[in-house]
């Protein structure tokens, strides 16, 4: 777990200093770099732009779907001016682990290809000089490791990742790196939790640093007037006839900390909150206290080129692309996004149901991309697994707690919970996890087409439920989906029979869909038969109270490893990867404007 997560900010005892660009890159399949020296950097390497994945730049296929280690150098030049701050260099991600060396010395190692770290570098770096930064990355897929997969060596000698998981493994540093200058006393963490009305709202806060020292907070508006302070390492920001943040209609205030030691500021940190509360009461979903209907969708970080890394370009696409479409809510599927598409959706009111990279957690669907049918959770690497799988969610939620976009956390994608060897295991993560957010936030994870309402041993630990389901495609396809529909409304019957009182959101669900196909009458592929797909699932959604929340997979096509289930990746998109609309979208988009925020909340 990181000691602070705190996204970096620019002020009087801060500097930020972002060293994306052109870094020099080699691969290491021999795995002899450090015998070599490339710690200390290297000059006959390629031109790698960071943040990216490495694997669509090349031409050649060896080179596209390395498989191993692989090393990123750069030159940072260091001014005298920041003698006497800390030095860190940050990394929003690398995948899958790396491990640091700063002018050659050895600063850190780090498991976790969606999450950020710091190394700390003050005792390796030279001021007033250049320093060189070096980062062995390594990309193979494990079943001890998230996301799950095996790494196997073909006949050639090439190793080749053989994920357990229908997305692409896009490697590399995949957002950006941050040279950061902080002061020896200073701020490493705040939480927030919230008590709201109409004519007042409360912040209670909670701030942490690594010395003892006083503290004053502030709360200001979005015209920058200061409306609540207090002092102290906890205390409460009260707020007369507060502004509230709202779904699709976001307010930000901007809550400072100050270090005070001594009698002097040695540190401040700000950040943007929303006051907002989130409850789960019988099967609504309360932002407010206040019904919210679900509707959105999973999404991937992925775009041509690039990859799997953050660009801004394509996130403020994707924003306005769901903002049109009527959507108010997206899963982080199936992994931590970058820290910045939660700054946007904080800023565009959308909701954020925020997961820990914890796929592949089953055999069958290994199966599905070359694996084995057994259970998963009766696997030998389930004890060493479990220690990454908690430590993820520990720092995913350390560093998003403070979102208001974020709804609730999803700590698994489609694991096996049809086997009594599954609950021991969910047992202890909900368990482990239950005190790490402030706020309380409901927990969630997602039941596969395997995992039904019958066979689930797991269905007692979410707070709220997510199904991914998909007959009309994977079963019951084409001319039988009016089967499909019938065997999906049984289930749900099953579910609405029961003493289970808690809300019901469809997080998967859909048809691959080649744009441009048409066919009258439809067939499969084609984009007449995505809109039929999507009209009989919402005829089912429509049918019942319990169900609060529709998120079709996905937004935009991505990319996927080779087989005979995919052409060129994953086509269940209602926009393309370039981001532009399916007839489908259009579809959608009729039906999600009309529908109010509170649907079925007088059911």
């Amino acid at each position: 777990m990181e000691d602070s997560m705190l996204y970096p900010v620019i002020n009087n005892y801060r500097s930020d200093e972002k060293l994306d660009g052109l870094w020099n890159f080699k691969f290491d399949p021999a795995s002899e770099g450090e015998k070599q020296g490339w710690q200390n950097g290297f000059n006959d390497g390629i031109k790698m732009p960071v943040p990216a994945s490495f694997n669509d730049f090349f031409t050649d296929k060896d080179a596209r779907e390395y498989t191993g280690d692989f090393w990123y150098t750069k030159k940072f030049f260091l001014p005298i001016y920041f003698k006497g701050q800390d030095i860190q260099i940050r990394f929003g991600a690398a995948t899958h682990r790396a491990v640091v060396f700063v002018n050659g010395q050895k600063i850190r190692s780090h498991e976790g290809g969606f999450l950020p770290f710091t190394a700390e570098v003050s005792d390796a770096v030279k001021f007033g000089e250049d320093n060189v930064v070096s980062v062995k990355i390594n990309n193979e897929l494990h079943r001890d490791a998230l996301p799950a997969g095996d790494t196997m060596t073909l006949k050639n000698g090439k190793r080749m990742a053989k994920p357990f998981f229908d997305f692409y493994n896009y490697s590399g540093l995949n957002r950006s790196v941050h040279l950061l200058t902080v002061p020896k006393d200073r701020i490493t963490d705040y939480s927030t939790t919230y008590e709201v009305s109409d004519e007042q709202a409360t912040v209670h806060y909670t701030v942490t640093a690594n010395t003892d020292a006083d503290f004053k907070v502030s709360l200001a508006d979005e015209n920058g007037q200061v409306v609540a302070t207090s002092e102290g390492q906890s205390g409460d920001l009260v707020v007369k006839d507060p502004t509230l943040w709202n779904v699709r209609d976001a307010y930000l205030y901007t809550i400072e900390i100050s270090l005070i030691k001594d009698g002097q500021t040695v540190d401040t940190y700000s950040d943007e909150i929303g006051l907002r509360t989130i409850e789960i009461k019988g099967h609504e979903i309360l932002v407010n206290h206040q019904s919210v209907y679900l509707r959105g969708f999973g999404r991937h970080e992925d775009s041509i080129y690039a990859g799997r890394a953050f660009d801004i370009n394509v996130e403020r696409r994707d924003m306005n692309l769901m903002k049109w479409i009527g959507a108010n809510s997206f899963r982080s599927s199936h992994y931590p996004y970058d820290e910045q598409v939660y700054r946007f959706a904080d800023r565009e009111g959308i909701l954020v149901i925020d997961e820990v990279p914890a796929v592949g957690f089953k055999m069958a669907a290994a199966s599905f991309l070359g694996g084995l049918d057994q259970s998963f959770f009766d696997g030998d690497w389930i004890h060493e697994l479990y220690k990454k799988h908690i430590d993820q969610v520990k720092d995913m939620i350390k560093r998003d707690k403070n979102h208001p976009s974020v709804l609730a956390w999803s700590l698994c994608n489609e694991p096996d919970t049809s086997t009594d060897s599954a609950v021991p295991y969910f047992t202890k993560l909900f368990n482990d996890s239950a005190e790490l957010d402030p706020q309380k936030r409901p927990r969630t994870f997602t039941l596969n087409e395997d995992d039904t309402f019958e066979k689930s041993k797991c269905k007692q630990f979410p707070d709220f439920f997510l199904l991914n389901r998909y007959p009309g495609w994977y079963h019951k396809w084409g001319y039988e989906i009016s089967d499909g529909e019938a065997a999906l409304r049984d289930e749900l019957d099953e579910w609405q029979k029961s003493d289970i009182d808690k809300p019901v959101v469809f997080s998967e669900y859909g048809a691959d869909t080649e744009p441009g196909l048409h066919k009258l009458p439809s067939i499969m592929w084609s984009e007449e038969y995505q809109i039929e797909l999507l009209e009989m699932f919402d005829r089912v959604f429509d049918s019942y109270d319990f169900i609060r929340g529709e998120q079709p997979w996905n937004l935009a096509d991505f990319q996927t490893v080779e087989g005979n289930m995919r052409v060129n990746g994953n086509k269940k998109g209602l926009f393309t990867r370039d981001r532009q609309p399916k007839a489908a979208a259009f579809y959608l988009r009729k039906r999600w404007t009309k529908l109010p925020l509170n649907y079925k909340s007088g059911q």
